[in-house]
């Protein structure tokens, strides 16, 4: 009886300690099962960029920079971490120049406030820019030229080449002849200025140091040649050039030039060596193309022209190899797109636009991402 009764005990003991066990695992199972679920994973509130234009894949995080007024010819520092740029906003009459932040940030003055100003660049050491201005012929700005005789642009006599500190301050005069010198720009070296000048009775492109010595024709081929920039090896410039090719243009293009004018409606993309030699036409379409840069890699140029608008009025960006094929169009914005510029490191594209203007015609600097 005793070996029964323990044989019974301990079955007895063994189901207690299986019906426990089974007890807890089944207070356990309904824990689990009612767990609530995490909290999904934040989703990112990615809403599309106003500025962005699905076929512009060479643009990316495209923001404004300016808000208002006209604002054009935005070049960066040596350093990438400045623009200058010109500007007529309130408070000024006509172009003055300013400097800002790369995000747009502290837009200072730093012109005289006086004349009209145009082609503003940073020397190399970032604490010294260059323009030019009307001042000197008078603290007001200078007359509009007159649309009567068609589209056509003013050659101030009075605008010369300054130098002065970042800040505006130290103002000297780099050029002193009565003639129109402007559309300055600097080397990347830092050494040479090339500019446009009218001084021989034509406009052609000079070379000079950055203390305004040793000044050099590069050009002379009867019409316009301006707007120039060197290749980022220093070895080549790119220009914008006008050269009549019979008697009865030349003769117009001289007469307007005799008043101060010029008609920009056909200009050509041109690359040369920067001594002035080797001269070639890049374009050929008989279009306005104008504000012409090398691309980092030295091989290709950005440009503007309103080649693809038959009424002539829209302007896009385009990339073409310095040969003349290859061409590309950048920006489709139906209004104007112009004055591109690489920043040092060749990361960034910086430009202006009516895009996204509060008023008709307004023009804004616009910055983005370059993709390659």
């Amino acid at each position: 009886m005793k070996k029964v009764s323990r044989f019974f005990l301990s079955v007895f003991f063994l189901l207690v300690a299986v019906s426990a066990h089974l007890a807890n695992t089944a207070c356990l199972a309904p824990r689990v099962r009612n767990q609530p679920a995490p909290p999904p994973a934040p989703v990112e509130d990615k809403k599309p960029n106003p500025l962005a234009e699905p076929r512009e894949k060479h643009l990316g995080n495209i923001k404004q920079l300016t808000f208002g007024g006209e604002n054009a010819e935005a070049y960066f520092s040596f350093d990438g971490k400045k623009l200058i740029f010109q500007t007529t906003r309130e408070g000024s009459a006509c172009d003055q120049i300013f400097t800002m932040n790369v995000d747009g940030s502290e837009q200072k003055l730093v012109s005289t406030g006086q004349g009209r100003c145009t082609c503003s660049y940073y020397l190399k050491d970032g604490r010294n820019i260059i323009f030019s201005s009307t001042h000197l012929g008078g603290k007001d700005c200078p007359a509009r030229p007159d649309f009567s005789k068609g589209y056509v642009w003013a050659l101030y006599p009075d605008y010369d080449i300054f130098t002065a500190k970042s800040d505006g301050s130290g103002l000297k005069r780099l050029t002193t002849e009565n003639a129109y010198d402007a559309e300055a720009t600097v080397s990347p070296d830092g050494k040479k200025i090339i500019f446009t000048s009218d001084r021989t009775g034509d406009l052609e492109l000079f070379s000079m140091d950055v203390d305004g010595k040793n000044v050099k024709q590069l050009t002379n081929t009867p019409g316009y040649d301006g707007g120039a920039f060197y290749s980022p090896d220093n070895k080549m410039i790119v220009y914008r050039a006008s050269h009549p090719k019979d008697e009865t243009t030349l003769k117009d293009y001289q007469n307007l030039l005799k008043q101060h004018l010029i008609r920009p409606t056909s200009l050509e993309i041109m690359v040369m060596n920067a001594d002035g030699s080797n001269q070639r036409q890049i374009t050929n379409n008989g279009k306005a193309n104008f504000a012409p840069f090398f691309l980092p890699n030295g091989k290709q140029i950005i440009f503007s022209s309103n080649m693809d608008d038959p009424k002539g009025r829209n302007f896009d960006l385009y990339v073409i190899n310095l040969d003349g094929t290859g061409l590309e169009r950048v920006t489709y914005n139906e209004t104007f797109d112009g004055f591109p510029m690489f920043s040092p490191d060749g990361k960034k594209l910086v430009f202006a636009s009516n895009r996204n203007g509060k008023a008709q015609g307004e023009t804004n600097i616009f910055i983005a991402d370059w993709l390659n």
